[in-house]
């Protein structure tokens, strides 16, 4: 009676059913592109000091705004014990604040709109059509941008005093979109390359027009890229000083970059309604944040894609 010896295993090597041992467990590897531990704490810890540094200029700006002298920002040790809202009750009591408020949304609405659609509906043309001069048009756009503001503040001047558009806001929305639209329609224009061309004839099909095709089909689509184009266009309005100083003559339509100078003369500077004011322009600004902020990132990236 012969008897079978079983085969040898490693030891803690399980057996299979037919008795021989089991295959090893496979290693974890790392899949390509995925981070090990130190990677994602380096990640993260770098996220953390970017924050930081964000935050910290912020903050800072909010605590000399509490300070109620002028000069506390050279002793800011010494905010701690007096700390209040005073230049805020301040600014908003004894300073055109709401009349800079008023100026400013008008102008920076003006331009995000008026802006916004120039720039979309001169990408759309240059990503859809082609005519004569259509790439040239985009690098014209490209080289206003070259101009220093400086050497245009006399001319435009001067032609504003021709059309009769001095110390009006129509000066400062005409100019500004001068200024976001090139940028805004490069933006757009290589949003647009990402749209298959199919949904326009698809369009077609279905009876509708260029335009209607553009505004019912395309600009859903582009929603995005209209988010960032708008977002740049108005703090481009907000944030203007050069033009804004010089054609607002009323001091009751200065934006609130002009406004902020007026805390400013020859010979002393008052930091801390300064401080306290810049504090309050963040807050419309924030919001309009807020509001575009959910597509700003799939915008500013979808739009390097092509083209």
């Amino acid at each position: 009676m012969s008897t079978t010896t079983p085969p040898e295993t490693a030891p803690g090597r399980p057996l299979t059913a037919a008795g021989a041992p089991a295959a090893a467990p496979p290693r974890a590897t790392r899949r390509r592109g995925e981070r090990g531990p130190l990677g994602t704490a380096l990640l993260h810890g770098g996220l953390v000091l970017a924050s930081l540094i964000a935050l910290v200029p912020v903050a800072w700006l909010f605590f000399l705004s509490l300070g109620p002298d002028k000069d506390d920002y050279l002793h800011p040790g010494n905010i701690f014990g007096k700390a209040g809202f005073s230049n805020y009750a301040f600014v908003l009591q004894h300073t055109g604040f709401f009349d800079w408020f008023r100026s400013t949304m008008i102008v920076a609405l003006g331009t995000t709109f008026i802006g916004v659609f120039v720039a979309a509906t001169t990408g759309y043309a240059v990503s859809r059509m082609r005519f004569p001069g259509y790439k040239q048009l985009m690098w014209v756009l490209l080289l206003t941008q070259a101009f220093p503001i400086a050497i245009l503040i006399v001319p435009m001047y001067e032609i504003f005093v021709e059309l009769g558009l001095i110390d009006t806001y129509w000066s400062l929305i005409l100019i500004n979109c001068t200024t976001a639209v090139p940028y805004s329609a490069w933006l757009l224009k290589g949003y647009f390359d990402t749209i298959p061309f199919e949904i326009d004839e698809a369009g077609r099909v279905d009876g509708l027009t260029p335009f209607g095709t553009f505004f019912r089909l395309i600009l859903p689509l582009a929603r995005p890229g209209l988010a960032v184009a708008a977002f740049y266009n108005f703090i481009t309005a907000v944030s203007e000083v050069a033009f804004a100083t010089t054609f607002m003559l009323d001091d009751s339509k200065y934006t609130f970059a002009v406004g902020l100078q007026t805390f400013v003369s020859e010979h002393d500077a008052q930091w801390n309604y300064m401080a306290a004011t810049a504090v309050l322009i963040a807050i419309p600004v924030s919001v309009f944040f807020y509001l575009v902020q959910k597509n700003l990132v799939t915008g500013l990236t979808a739009g390097g894609t092509k083209g």
